[in-house]
């Protein structure tokens, strides 16, 4: 890469997942809004063919009027190929298919154990975390050997286990992962503002203080202009405390993504914290008999249950979109997505300073959390740095929920790695969604185990 009258040229980035139909668009498209940096993306997947139709929609985007930069899109056939020399390393990777994610979600529920989403935690998230770390041990063999001086930038959920993989196996490495939950909350904050303060705020007005772990993330402070919003929130919450009003459709098993925010405004009722993620993945932290021990618990609480039945319509859907894109039928959009991936490449560049929430080792950010343990707080990117924010000791009222998480993922990292298959059971059966009993639990477990064993090549199953 140049630098050329603050700008960054001949950049190169490896995306590993290159055949993404979501997350890779969204990042061509945010790349093409970037009028300092332009250069070359690499992009890999096992699914060559996959990453061959993401090269012509890639370069389809230089033509887009409103682009700002120019980028070329090469799909390779190794990671050799895509890592060697990449300043920028992006993983966003589907562990599996979305059969495996089938049984991850549904095969627990002939138990009583129901789960929205079924990636990060819960029996379903720690099944995808044997088929995952893995995947992710390879990924950080490679990047130690081809680039490992690269910035890498993971999507990839479990998120916690992921980012701690690439850690263990290249301790040097310089990666973080990223999540955008924290964001659906600083825009909830932003109405507010604009209730009780008669404000129009923008997400970055908002200044908060997240700690604990993906997913399960909480807010020990939020601030609009200096002004502490917790007392309005606290009221907001009182008034709310059935669910934002707009929405109104009470049938919540159909809306898949939906959510009211009630089961967020309860916790801060009951813990006098802001809970940071949505109520999907929320309600899976927490006890299993508190959100999800029925379908018309999760009803009530007015989120949803997602089946992966409509994940694979969904797929099919972008499948056809993907066709159109290269029949030219469509035209390629520039749309800008919210993440902050682009923004925070421009930091590490020195083009901007930025300050967001990421996920990386303990280093003391959070005090009464395991040093090494992934945690997400802030953080500030500068040039060629990211340097955790200081986030202070989890709070007494919600700390027992965390650490027991935070110990589970630290228990099942190790477990996975050793490919030890009673430590990961006792993990899975110490759940707090596996409410069923020690021997249900491990019939569970063994049922799907087999059903994502050929994934598992290297366990002794």
């Amino acid at each position: 890469m140049k630098y050329i009258n603050n700008k960054v040229e001949d950049l190169k980035i490896a995306y590993i997942g290159g055949g993404s139909r979501g997350w890779a668009w969204g990042l061509m498209s945010d790349l093409a809004l970037a009028d300092d940096i332009s250069g070359e993306v690499f992009l890999y997947d096992i699914d060559n063919e996959a990453s061959k139709a993401n090269e012509i929609i890639g370069n389809m985007y230089n033509d887009c009027e409103d682009a700002r930069s120019k980028w070329s899109y090469k799909a390779v056939k190794t990671a050799k190929e895509a890592l060697t020399g990449a300043d920028f390393v992006v993983i966003s990777i589907l562990p599996g298919t979305f059969d495996e994610m089938e049984s991850d979600v549904h095969a627990p529920e002939k138990y009583g154990i129901y789960q929205p989403v079924g990636d990060s935690t819960g029996p379903g998230g720690i099944v995808r975390a044997m088929r995952c770390i893995p995947m992710f041990e390879e990924i950080g063999e490679n990047i130690k050997k081809y680039a490992p001086d690269a910035w890498v930038i993971n999507y990839t959920n479990p998120m916690t286990l992921c980012v701690k993989t690439l850690y263990r196996v290249f301790p040097k490495i310089k990666a973080f992962g990223c999540c955008h939950e924290v964001f659906g909350t600083q825009g909830l904050l932003c109405r507010v503002v604009k209730k009780y303060l008669g404000e129009d705020a923008t997400r970055d007005d908002i200044k908060v203080n997240p700690v604990s772990v993906n997913h399960f993330t909480w807010l020990t402070s939020a601030k609009y202009k200096g002004i502490d919003l917790f007392p309005y929130y606290k009221k907001f919450c009182e008034k709310y405390k059935d669910g934002l009003p707009e929405q109104s459709d009470n049938n919540w098993m159909n809306n898949h993504f939906a959510s009211a925010n009630k089961l967020k405004m309860e916790l801060f009722r009951k813990f006098g914290y802001i809970a940071a993620a949505g109520d999907r993945h929320l309600a899976e932290f927490c006890e299993g008999k508190w959100y999800l021990s029925s379908p018309e618990r999760v009803s009530e609480m007015k989120f949803a249950l997602t089946p992966v039945s409509w994940r694979k319509k969904d797929l099919a859907e972008r499948l056809e979109k993907s066709r159109k894109l290269l029949s030219k039928e469509m035209k390629v959009k520039i749309n800008t997505t919210g993440e902050e991936g682009v923004k925070q490449i421009r930091a590490l560049l020195g083009l901007c300073d930025l300050v967001t929430n990421v996920n990386i080792p303990n280093r003391g950010q959070i005090p009464n959390l395991p040093l090494g343990a992934v945690v997400e707080t802030n953080a500030v990117f500068r040039t060629d740095e990211v340097t955790p924010v200081f986030a202070g000791e989890i709070p007494a009222s919600i700390y027992p929920m965390i650490v027991r998480i935070c110990a589970e993922q630290e228990a099942v990292s190790e477990a996975i790695a050793e490919r030890d298959i009673e430590k990961i059971f006792n993990a899975f059966a110490n759940d707090p969604l596996v409410t069923c009993d020690v021997v249900s639990a491990r019939k569970l477990f063994d049922e799907m185990v087999n059903n994502t064993k050929k994934y598992l090549s290297d366990y002794n199953i």
